[in-house]
């Protein structure tokens, strides 16, 4: 296996991980609940706790590590353009958002690129986008456009994006919600083709629901929904944060079933993991409804986020990252496939994207996971998610495969 060996090195003057942990827990919010593991250094697809102590990374930041810890390549790319600007706003030009745009729409086959900073905002941008076509092209009366989405969605944590989410959790005591949104069962044609309506501009789908669990469509759900949006004159809008730029083992995971969205809405992987940079990327038709004034960032598509999000893009293409993110994750489920049933009950997932959903709570399985090593995150309680970064080498998934079927045979 791959390793950088070298330890931490603490002063006698650095709190230890106990010192803290109590020091977040007193001074910041609780809105998370993190496993009991302070990480104090990264390399490639290992961390480093402040003790020494390795761990394989299976979660890549929710997929914002595609291309590992610290990439040399990325951070070349970070400290070269840092020492010559790094932002200007986008009341002047700068010489990278024009090749970062023009390498994003190559890649994805769209029109026009609007950078943001964080997947949230992207979402945020998408569905402004959807509305003011919605009224300027499809000729929606206004303020009445509607905007379909999926039971179990998790489009980011705005309260306009909240207002289409149907966990209970990311909404409770944060009403009143913005009105606009209607939700059908993830997976459902006849839903879906039911719930479209002549106020209808468009629909918005993760191609896999990564937060719902790893969550599947039916194989031809995607191309049947964007032929039904098609025939509609609705946009398919593909939330492609996580599992785009090669997590499922292709560029985007609506390749797999030959479907080209009228926008993407990408983020996560585009910051190579060290500085925040997402996009919607769209038909020209669509991103034209933006007019000076209407839409901005100070940071989006800035000289900084546009450099790092190149060298990004390149080291995804140029290590074959996508290739090895298809083979290795067949060797990943196929390693998984003699995990013990119970506790699970199903195994599923893309390329490097596995969930392995439970009988019970997935937490101390985590825990365990933890003290042998590797570091995953449960999600909806019982399901196990697995998602290294894509420069794992084939000894290392198939180490962590052996771990995690040892783990799930443990009696816990």
């Amino acid at each position: 296996m791959t390793d950088d060996s070298s330890r931490t090195t603490l002063t006698a003057t650095d709190p230890d991980a106990a010192a803290l942990l109590d020091l977040e827990s007193r001074w910041g919010a609780h809105n998370y609940l993190p496993l009991p593991v302070v990480i104090a250094r990264a390399r490639g697809v290992w961390v480093y706790d402040v003790d020494g102590r390795r761990y394989l990374d299976c979660l890549s930041a929710y997929s914002a590590l595609n291309q590992g810890h610290a990439h040399p390549r990325i951070l070349a790319a970070l400290w070269e353009q840092a020492q010559r600007v790094t932002l200007t706003s986008r009341a002047f030009h700068n010489d990278r958002l024009p090749l970062f745009c023009r390498a994003l729409a190559e890649r994805t086959g769209l029109d026009a690129v609007l950078p943001m900073n964080s997947g949230a905002e992207a979402v945020e941008t998408a569905i402004k986008a959807a509305r003011r076509w919605g009224y300027d092209v499809k000729g929606i009366t206004p303020d009445r456009a509607e905007i379909i989405v999926c039971a179990g969605n998790f489009h980011g944590r705005t309260t306009t994006i909240i207002s289409a989410s149907t966990e209970e959790e990311y909404r409770r005591g944060f009403g009143p919600f913005t009105p606009g949104f209607v939700v059908v069962p993830y997976g459902d044609l006849g839903a879906l083709a039911a719930a479209i309506r002549p106020e209808t501009c468009a629909f918005l789908v993760e191609p896999i629901q990564c937060e719902a669990g790893i969550v599947m469509p039916p194989d031809g759900y995607l191309a049947a929904a964007a032929s039904l949006c098609r025939a509609n004159r609705v946009l398919l809008i593909a939330d492609e944060i996580q599992t785009g730029l090669g997590r499922t083992g292709q560029w985007f995971a609506c390749e797999h079933e030959g479907v080209q969205p009228d926008v993407y809405v990408l983020g996560k992987a585009l910051s190579g993991g060290c500085y925040p940079v997402s996009a919607v990327v769209g038909r020209a038709e669509v991103m034209d409804v933006f007019t000076p004034g209407s839409h901005g960032s100070t940071f989006g598509g800035s000289p900084l986020a546009c450099a790092i999000a190149l060298a990004a893009l390149d080291v995804i293409e140029d290590e074959g990252l996508v290739a090895r993110s298809a083979e290795f994750g067949r060797v990943l489920l196929d390693a998984l496939a003699g995990a013990p049933r119970p506790p699970v009950r199903d195994i599923r997932g893309r390329g490097l994207l596995v969930g392995i959903e439970l009988d019970r709570p997935a937490r101390p399985y985590c825990e365990r996971l933890m003290q042998r090593g590797l570091l995953c995150k449960e999600t909806h309680e019982r399901v196990i998610r697995l998602a290294p970064p894509l420069v794992i080498e084939r000894a290392e998934v198939e180490w962590l495969a052996r771990e995690v079927v040892e783990t799930l045979g443990e009696a816990l």
